[in-house]
């Protein structure tokens, strides 16, 4: 059972009770040396963050599971070239969060992920410098628990100086008494991968970041282990628990495992043939897009699609014939959750980043509860 302290915004400082029979049982087995690390961990809750994205599927979903959430992470910021920073984050977020004592995280990003103005943004002192402040202002002003960097597309060329400003707000957070994370793009090797694909993803999306120097700069940092296939590949699953475990041993290396919360999604992909006029001369091509747990399973009862189970992935998926080509659904519901959630408990890691509230399988508030 955990309860926090009255008028705490720390879930590092959240108290827990355990029944004294269980606190003999685990006195005994750290006296004992039967207990292990990671173990020990599991006797304590792990932390619960959510993102939360503008929609009203995300704020009922908010609304009526608030109780078994840790931390609300919504997206709110964008930064530009010169620093400058706009957005908001739902004012009934904030008054719910507050009623409920739960910690607000918001995001900031580089708008469309785009690379070339992240670049600019990231050499001009002056815009740094600009940002750092409006963050820190925001923060002051709303009562943010901290917030965490979401910047994707990161140059391999613009490793250091994502560090330098993450470095930079951090010092500026931490002065305050905020705290400050940064959602990472998964990463199983250290080696790019054998093909040309897997060199782009790595120059452009994994190897932007400097794991060890952003595990000691900030609090924590989210790993986005999931969209391990998309609409760039062949159909696969979002996060095969398989390949989060590489992707959690290779963050480990680097990163405290009190420092490292494990990405879990809970959309569910969709493959299909795409008409695209603009692609000549085809015009056609295979293609995916994210939808919720509600519409993919929607889609598979319209085409008495057999939902089927894999114990290697530890995912469901189908495929459906339409039109004489196949489509394929690769889902997330509340069995792939537990089974991710397991991931964390056995690796005891600080807690979970789930992308993203109001599309998951309403099961998985069973699992946590």
């Amino acid at each position: 059972m955990v309860t926090a302290k009255p008028g705490t915004k720390d879930p590092a400082t959240m108290t827990f009770r355990i029944a004294p029979a269980q606190a003999l049982l685990l006195a005994c087995l750290a006296a004992t040396g039967s207990l292990s690390a990671p173990a020990a961990l599991q006797a304590q809750e792990i932390e619960r963050l959510f993102y939360y994205t503008d929609n009203e599927n995300a704020w009922e979903s908010l609304r009526a599971n608030i109780d078994a959430i840790s931390v609300i992470a919504p997206g709110g910021y964008s930064v530009d070239e010169d620093g400058i920073v706009w957005g908001e984050v739902d004012p009934r977020v904030l008054r719910l969060a507050r009623e409920k004592n739960v910690p607000v995280m918001p995001l900031i990003v580089n708008p469309g992920f785009d690379q070339e103005m992240l670049h600019r943004l990231l050499v001009n002192d002056e815009a740094r410098a600009r940002a750092v402040a409006w963050m820190l202002g925001e923060c002051r002003r709303h009562g943010y628990w901290g917030i965490q960097f979401d910047f994707e597309n990161v140059s391999i060329d613009d490793r250091d100086n994502l560090t330098r400003f993450y470095r930079e707000m951090a010092d500026a957070l931490h002065r305050d008494g905020y705290r400050i994370s940064i959602a990472v793009v998964h990463r199983p090797d250290e080696v790019p991968g054998p093909t040309r694909y897997h060199k782009w993803l790595f120059r452009n999306w994994r190897a932007g970041y400097d794991l060890k120097a952003l595990g000691e700069i900030g609090d924590f940092i989210s790993v986005m282990s999931y969209s391990q296939h998309t609409r760039r590949t062949p159909p696969g699953p979002q996060a095969s628990v398989r390949w989060q475990e590489d992707v959690i041993e290779y963050f480990l290396q680097f990163i405290p495992r009190e420092k490292l919360s494990l990405g879990i999604p809970t959309g569910s992909q969709h493959w299909y043939t795409s008409q695209e006029d603009r692609i000549e001369p085809e015009r056609a091509r295979s293609y995916s897009q994210n939808i919720d747990y509600r519409r993919a399973m929607g889609l598979a009862e319209r085409y008495g699609a057999r939902i089927q189970w894999s114990d290697e992935h530890q995912v469901p998926y189908t495929f459906f014939e339409r039109g004489g080509t196949f489509e394929w659904i690769f889902f997330e519901d509340a069995r792939s959750f537990r089974a991710k959630l397991d991931l964390v408990r056995r690796h005891g890691l600080r807690g979970f980043s789930v992308w993203v509230l109001g599309s998951e399988d309403p099961g998985i508030w069973e699992a946590l509860r």
